[in-house]
């Protein structure tokens, strides 16, 4: 998987949708913005978790995004590998599975 090209991907869709409906767009990009600003969690822990489930959904834009907005936000890749071993107990063989677009995105993302 090319994770640098998902979130392309993902930028790329938001800023296309934003054309069509820019209300909604700036609607959800405010309430994204919110939601993963520090509060009582910080940031690296809520995208640890959106990461988890970014795995359970077998969504490999949401992997990739998730991925490197936690490396931003400070995570390590023994911390992302944690975060999909918790999936794993949780989801089974299918998150299992999807733990091999998480190692392409911390491989590709460069963090050691």
């Amino acid at each position: 998987m090319d994770a640098a090209k998902k979130v392309q991907e993902v930028n790329r869709i938001l800023k296309e949708s934003g054309k069509d409906n820019n209300e909604f767009t700036e609607a959800f990009m405010k309430f994204m913005d919110a939601t993963m600003e520090k509060g009582a969690l910080d940031t690296k822990t809520k995208e640890l978790i959106a990461l988890g489930l970014s795995i359970a959904s077998r969504c490999g834009w949401c992997i990739s995004y998730h991925v490197n907005q936690a490396i931003k936000a400070g995570a390590t890749r023994k911390e992302l590998m944690e975060a999909g071993y918790v999936t794993v107990l949780m989801y089974g063989s299918q998150a299992l599975m999807e733990m091999n677009d998480l190692l392409d995105a911390i491989n590709q993302f460069e963090i050691k």
